[in-house]
């Protein structure tokens, strides 16, 4: 009897659905083009393992999702994710764990099953969007609206941390009304602190900061700082070295290697940052021993606890020169994310690559959404 030649049928192949991963960038704040820096470098390096969405936001608040990842050069930050403003767009309010954006002029719907919010500064890394994604039911990376809301404002912040012992700065809180009417008092104790530094409450990147030396410049910088918030706070300047910790994680942070920045300006300006490729050192790890290395890692992780960060943030320290003392300076809820910023360098000498990086902090968010859901979300009370 014949028998027909052959082995076993080839196996079927299964198609692993790529995750949607939606990239929110640009927003209104005056860190529009740190945050298209930022975007390029995640969406280049996830689109490996992603389907990436691009979802733009313009310095007037318009949403645009974006045809694919087009990159374009800037003249500060080298490569910036583009925003080309096309279609008319709207959130769907009834998705079911996910973002549904639908274009009311051709009738597209596109859906990511998790955002990347990387809108740094106000409208962004405030609260405000992570409100927006908590209404729609999407998980999203970094903080919620809390720890998001209370990070960004540094003088909320430094009341909090303050109340458990951690060392602040001494500092002044100034309203714009305070312009108007100015409280003598109040003047009187900023200029006793002299130097200070101006910093707007609600601004990143050293947007608005000014350094003064002199009580004839306070009202100048104040000036400067009240552009880009309501309130301002005027802090004692000391002698010290700043430091940096990056910390992730839900309820069980970890921290990184501990960096150290050292501004080659008179202090680490946003021209320092972003404009002179020579405004500032960074040394990772920090040259200090490591029983203060060990002490800067504790703190980052208490504080971030403190002020109900999850998933990422970059908890920034003053060590003061002479005495040692510790001072707690800023939480950034929203680091920024390019392949050089601090956040990504120190997981990486830690260990983590950038890759793997976003990878974790995606899991992140999966594992609060999960927590999230199972909440009650109505109390009946039962008949007896």
């Amino acid at each position: 009897m014949n028998k027909k030649s052959g082995g076993a049928r080839p196996a079927k192949k299964t198609t692993v659905k790529k995750l949607r991963l939606g990239i929110i960038y640009g927003g209104k704040s005056g860190e529009h083009d740190v945050s298209r820096c930022s975007a390029a470098s995640v969406a280049l390096v996830a689109a490996k393992k992603y389907n990436v969405v691009c979802i733009g936001i313009t310095r007037e608040g318009q949403w645009y999702v974006q045809d694919g990842i087009a990159t374009q050069a800037h003249p500060a930050f080298g490569q910036v994710l583009s925003l080309k403003q096309t279609g008319t767009w709207c959130i769907n309010m009834h998705g079911a764990d996910t973002l549904e954006l639908y274009n009311k002029k051709t009738g597209t719907t596109v859906v990511v099953d998790v955002v990347f919010p990387l809108v740094h500064g106000t409208y962004g890394e405030d609260g405000t969007l992570q409100g927006l994604l908590d209404m729609v039911g999407v998980p999203y990376v970094g903080p919620g609206v809390l720890g998001s809301a209370v990070g960004m404002d540094k003088d909320i912040a430094k009341r909090v941390v303050q109340k458990s012992g951690v060392a602040i700065v001494p500092f002044e809180t100034v309203r714009i009304d305070d312009l108007a009417s100015p409280d003598r008092a109040l003047l009187q104790r900023v200029a006793a602190m002299l130097p200070v530094f101006v910093k707007p409450a609600n601004a990143g990147s050293s947007v608005g900061i000014s350094k003064v030396t002199t009580e004839s410049g306070i009202e100048r910088a104040l000036k400067k700082a009240f552009a880009f918030d309501t309130k301002v706070i005027v802090e004692k300047a000391v002698d010290c070295r700043e430091f940096e910790v990056a910390v992730m994680g839900n309820k069980t942070p970890r921290a990184s290697a501990v960096g150290e920045v050292i501004p080659q300006h008179d202090y680490y300006s946003y021209e320092a940052k972003y404009v002179d490729k020579d405004g500032a050192k960074l040394a990772i790890p920090a040259q200090i021993p490591e029983e203060l290395a060990l002490q800067l890692q504790q703190a980052a992780c208490s504080v971030y606890r403190m002020l109900e960060c999850e998933g990422m943030a970059r908890v920034d320290f003053f060590v003061d020169k002479h005495d040692g003392t510790i001072y707690f300076n800023e939480v950034n809820t929203l680091p920024g994310f390019t392949s050089i910023s601090m956040y990504p360098k120190l997981w990486e000498y830690s260990g983590v690559s950038y890759p793997k990086l976003i990878d974790t902090l995606i899991q992140y968010a999966f594992s609060r959404h999960r927590v999230k859901k199972k909440m009650v979300k109505a109390f009946l009370s039962l008949k007896k």
